[in-house]
């Protein structure tokens, strides 16, 4: 099962390796990982993306909870959210295949950012399904490079966790 886990930390060296070795530790590989800081100083806020066991990934979030930087850890399985990542993707482009590619940027809301006579480079941003929907879509063209950014998360206004 996919888990999306926020985790407010004091923004210090070493953290994310802690955390990091935390996940890896219980056999998480880490899917997806976004960090900023937060309009807090001196406040980071990280987004991670496992796969996993429901259970062993109850047992990451106590241990999260008692590091000595970690300040507040959120699970969104139970809670709605919003989530969403940004890829750039170039992709191969002919006079032909020109019209058929911005075509299908357009559908997906993409934009373009970059285009020489033989590629496109476009950003797309929006929830995983879609960002993968457009790949698989563009793939007969032939990519180029991707290149893609963890998700971040936040839990919608006056949503609580479903289970409490």
């Amino acid at each position: 099962m996919r888990h999306t886990v926020s985790v407010l930390v004091e923004n210090k060296s070493g953290v994310l390796a802690r955390i990091s070795t935390l996940f890896a530790a219980r056999g998480f590989n880490i899917d997806s990982l976004s960090v900023s800081e937060t309009e807090s100083s001196g406040v980071s806020k990280m987004t991670i993306v496992v796969k996993g066991e429901c259970s062993i990934l109850e047992q990451v979030t106590k241990q999260l909870n008692k590091l000595v930087d970690v300040i507040k850890v959120n699970d969104f399985d139970n809670i709605e959210c919003v989530e969403r990542g940004l890829a750039l993707v170039k992709i191969n482009m002919t006079k032909s295949s020109r019209d058929e590619i911005i075509k299908l940027i357009g559908i997906f809301k993409a934009k373009i950012v970059d285009m020489s006579q033989d590629s496109i480079i476009t950003e797309i941003t929006g929830d995983e399904d879609k960002i993968n929907a457009f790949i698989k879509m563009v793939i007969p063209y032939g990519i180029k490079e991707t290149c893609r950014t963890g998700f971040a998360a936040l839990s919608r206004s006056g949503h609580i966790n479903k289970n409490r």
